[in-house]
């Protein structure tokens, strides 16, 4: 029952809030009666799909899914599409450039889509490689990309990659 009081406090905190760390999240959930290590919390925030992102100041704060599969934090949706600079073409992979800080939560984002074309991603800080299942062009992971984040060739052609 603790676990389950603690898992939907944290989440009610970062939908709420903008958390900027475990040690604040701690302090916010101590505040409510609620105790845990830092371990704990980690492996919480784990099980929630929670990341971080950037807050806009010089920092960052936490998001979770939503039920959906798209991102959430205080403030909203987490739009993806400014985050991404480029696309590269390699040998039947796909690199996208974001701005640091931003693949795991847009590689996150690309895969809670469940597109058939989209074997998998793997991301780095800034660099997200995407996997195309077997037969599937670069020209339709292109199409798909831009059916999951709309605007997506448009942003890039305006950063001119």
């Amino acid at each position: 029952m603790q676990k389950t009081k603690r898992l939907m406090a944290i989440e009610k905190i970062i939908a709420e809030e903008e958390i900027s760390s475990h040690e604040v999240l701690l302090k916010k959930l101590k505040s409510k009666g609620i105790s845990c290590t830092q371990a704990t919390l980690s492996r919480n925030l784990r099980q929630l799909g929670a990341g971080r992102i950037p807050d806009g100041k010089g920092g960052y704060k936490y998001f979770l899914p939503d039920n959906t599969g798209n991102l959430s934090t205080a403030t909203g949706k987490l739009q993806v599409l400014p985050a991404i600079r480029g696309i590269v073409e390699a040998k039947g992979l796909l690199v996208i450039k974001t701005i640091p800080g931003n693949a795991s939560n847009t590689a996150f984002y690309i895969d809670n889509t469940s597109r058939f074309e989209i074997a998998g991603t793997i991301a780095g800080d800034d660099t997200i490689l995407v996997i195309p299942r077997e037969g599937i062009s670069n020209s339709q992971v292109h199409t798909c990309l831009e059916m999951i984040l709309p605007g997506l060739h448009e942003q890039i052609k305006k950063n001119n990659f």
